[in-house]
């Protein structure tokens, strides 16, 4: 078998994005036309390549333009015939998969695991003589195997483990490993990863000993979850307690508290060898304003050119995939499109994945009280005074954003989000109806507003001078960053009965934020926590995950969609012309949740909890058992 040297090549420029400060002396190699495999372990130019080329499975990050926020209850996809309905109205099946992300796609991941087996295979024995980056190769090949065999087992449960590189005509029929059993060689690849890279690398992009820390972290705290105990999740649900073969799905012994303990101890180790992230030494809350630039800081990765931006944030990110000018074509460019993907229709943007009403109302007050539509203070005015972390997160109607007439004309001297319906007087004084200019009825777009009232804001760079819709943002994405792993520690902490320890850094995160102290113990703790990382962690693909694990999806899921109508009426002997502007001393607005099943009639069923294996995937492999409610 032979590789061209300009794949080998390709294959590095393509995964490199993201390694912005990555080794690049394997450019001056000067090669012949066409190498011998066995040739590239020779030669540490060529081995870093193609372990550089590995890195290509994790495609755009979480900047995909369907982000796996919209099939959660954070987000819903505005767009139609993208199959993400098959998957959230419980449609899916072995012949009808929906949408599938290549960030988590069977074929996608194995293809990756095959060429993590031949790094770490090969590397043992090369023979080019620099061995710290021979450890260095085999610790990032350790490190991403043990990364795309997580996200198999993440959204799959239980799956073939192979270690090995198949030959030609062999036979690749392979069975299910246990679930114990992947998690067992997620955390020891991860060990061996963290091992290999201690002092080896810090170059944004590439796996470091510290990112090791993380996935072995997160997996343990998935492991030892409701999901995948046994006994809980039968109680939980009557379709997985069935199922024939549960040590696919759960560990089937075993001592849970050990395994909580466990992911206390692997979050502990994360938080004591990491650099401490992102202002998490606070004693008192931040003010409001601090709080919301914090959190706008921490979701721009410190990347923004924006003035307002700290560039130190970037600590927070423990292994993240970063972007650069150069790239604009491919995943890599897509990925750079967030703000044109997801930003207003009034601005040309794409509207693609908006906040839904059931995230929106779960920002609490800036008191710590829950937000309520039963209470008319927060009826009339329902975006005042609520978390910084909110405004930082969400557009909504009268919210401020960049300057419209930059790409828009102008029509917006006030540079608002306008998602309501609005009084206005025409050129001879008579009332009528405006639609806002980020509706789904607006007069610059009509067709990519928002079905929510909403827009997405994090991620989005706020750089006033990135508005027209050809601009490239390089945001960074978080695969771990290090407040994820003080939430792990949190959780464990308090499963494991220690409520003063979760307290202490749980109330860190919110001082950050600019929020008061959570005063719970016991069984509001855990609920308080729970609420927490849904905002803290909003939009970066942890509720899909924590949902499930939790076992909560019924109740956060499966929920019918809930969005906003906004209207605006002139007060008594108050009008406006055009332009309109929000201004509540010239109207009385009414905001009243709206409940909606045409564009998505969410539901939940049970089997959902996994994804199922692909038809053609069963009828190559006939070891391989199908996960529970698709056997029809």
């Amino acid at each position: 078998m032979k590789f061209k040297y300009k794949s080998i090549l390709a294959i590095a420029l393509a995964s490199s994005i993201g390694l912005s400060a990555c080794d690049t002396e394997f450019l001056d190699v000067n090669p012949p036309s066409e190498i011998a495999s066995d040739q590239v372990w020779t030669d540490g130019a060529l081995s870093e390549a193609f372990v550089t080329g590995i890195y290509a499975g994790l495609n755009q990050g979480g900047f995909s333009e369907q982000m796996l926020a919209s099939l959660t209850d954070e987000a819903v996809f505005t767009h139609t015939g993208r199959n993400i309905n098959t998957v959230n109205e419980g449609s899916l099946s072995p012949s009808n998969l929906g949408w599938v992300d290549n960030t988590y796609g069977w074929g996608p991941m194995y293809t990756r695991i095959r060429a993590a087996n031949q790094a770490i295979s090969k590397l043992e024995t090369a023979t080019f003589t620099n061995e710290t980056l021979k450890q260095r190769l085999r610790g990032e090949a350790y490190f991403l195997r043990g990364y795309y065999y997580h996200q198999l087992v993440r959204y799959y449960g239980a799956v073939p483990l192979i270690k090995k590189v198949y030959d030609l005509n062999e036979d690749y029929s392979v069975a299910r490993s246990t679930f114990e059993e992947c998690i067992n060689s997620i955390v020891s690849d991860a060990d061996s990863a963290a091992l290999l890279l201690k002092g080896k690398t810090s170059v944004k992009g590439r796996a470091t000993d510290v990112a090791a820390m993380a996935l072995k972290s997160r997996i343990l705290l998935y492991a030892a979850s409701d999901l995948h105990d046994l006994p809980t999740m039968k109680a939980k649900s009557a379709l997985l307690g069935s199922y024939a073969k549960p040590e696919f799905l759960a560990y089937a012994s075993g001592d849970r508290a050990a395994r909580w303990k466990a992911a206390q101890a692997a979050a502990k180790a994360v938080l004591d060898n990491g650099n401490g992230g992102y202002k998490l030494n606070l004693t008192a809350p931040a003010t409001a304003d601090q709080g919301k630039m914090n959190y706008i800081s921490i979701s721009m990765g410190g990347a923004s050119a924006d003035k307002n931006v700290d560039p130190t944030a970037v600590n927070e990110i423990i292994f993240g995939k970063f972007f650069t000018p150069s790239f604009n074509d491919g995943d890599e460019g897509g990925a750079r499109q967030t703000g044109l993907r997801n930003g207003p229709n009034g601005y040309h943007n794409w509207a693609g994945n908006t906040p839904v009403g059931q995230l929106v109302d779960d920002y609490e007050m800036m008191d710590g009280t829950p937000f309520k539509w039963t209470n008319p203070v927060h009826k009339a005015n329902p975006y005042v005074n609520r978390d910084p972390r909110f405004y930082a997160t969400v557009m909504y109607d009268g919210a401020p954003w960049k300057p419209r007439n930059k790409i828009s004309g102008n029509v917006d001297p006030a540079n608002q989000i306008q998602t309501g319906v609005y009084d206005l007087l025409d050129d001879k004084g008579t009332k009528f109806n405006r639609k806002g200019l980020d509706t789904r009825q607006s007069t610059i777009e009509d067709w990519n507003g928002s079905r929510t009232g909403y827009y997405m804001r994090k991620f989005i760079d706020p750089n006033p001078d990135l508005v027209e819709n050809t601009d490239r943002q390089n945001i960074p994405w978080p695969f771990f960053r290090y407040t994820e792993a003080v939430f792990n520690y949190i959780e464990a902490s308090i499963e494991v009965g220690q409520d003063a320890i979760a307290l202490e850094w749980l109330n860190k995160i919110r001082f950050r934020a600019g929020m008061p102290a959570i005063k719970a113990s016991g069984s509001d703790l855990k609920e308080a926590y729970r609420h927490e990382k849904r905002i803290e962690m909003a939009y970066e693909e942890q509720r899909y995950h924590d949902a499930r694990r939790w076992m909560i999806a019924k109740e956060t899921l499966g929920r019918p969609l809930q969005y906003i109508s906004v209207v605006g009426k002139f007060k008594e002997g108050k009008s406006m012309k055009e332009p309109y502007h929000y201004d509540p001393t010239v109207y009385d607005y009414t905001y009243t949740p709206v409940e909606e099943k045409s564009h998505e009639n969410r539901t939940w069923l049970d089997k959902m909890y996994f994804r199922p294996f692909d038809r053609n995937e069963v009828n190559r492999n006939a070891l391989l058992t199908q996960n529970p409610g698709y056997d029809k």
